[in-house]
């Protein structure tokens, strides 16, 4: 797949996430696909995990499709973290559904101004499912 991603209006961006989280969420279902895994956080605590935009009492955990936009939220109070990969099966079979009894949110692909695609896990693992499907 090409470092080069077209949004709605046409506007490339190359190796960086748009500013369109639609968009940035296809981009993350391709590239979990092409390459068999996503990135996430862990720091010496645990797993990194952000509020939910649309629930304040839960909790979302980014995952990113590329590790070098993980990578880049390395800092302040995610300092010490570091950008991990999970296989896409071992996401499928273990993580969403986890996450999903811990009624845990999952965003994707989170761009530098903290914004991303904020899903429920089963939601992301029929998306997966159905991106796959169309890829045969």
């Amino acid at each position: 797949m090409s470092d080069t991603v077209v949004d709605s209006a046409n506007e490339s961006y190359d190796g960086e996430l748009s500013p369109d989280m639609d968009v940035n969420y296809q981009r993350f279902l391709a590239e979990a696909l092409a390459t068999g895994c996503v990135w996430a956080l862990e720091g010496e605590n645990g797993w990194v995990l952000t509020p939910s935009v649309h629930n304040q009492d839960l909790m979302a955990m980014p995952l990113w499709s590329q590790p070098e936009f993980a990578q880049r939220h390395c800092t302040q109070e995610w300092s010490g973290s570091r950008a991990v990969p999970i296989s896409v099966e071992e996401l499928m079979d273990d993580w969403l559904p986890g996450m999903h009894q811990d009624q845990c949110m999952v965003v994707i692909n989170l761009n530098d101004e903290m914004q991303g695609h904020e899903i429920e896990p089963l939601d992301l693992c029929s998306d997966v499912e159905d991106a796959a499907s169309s890829e045969n």
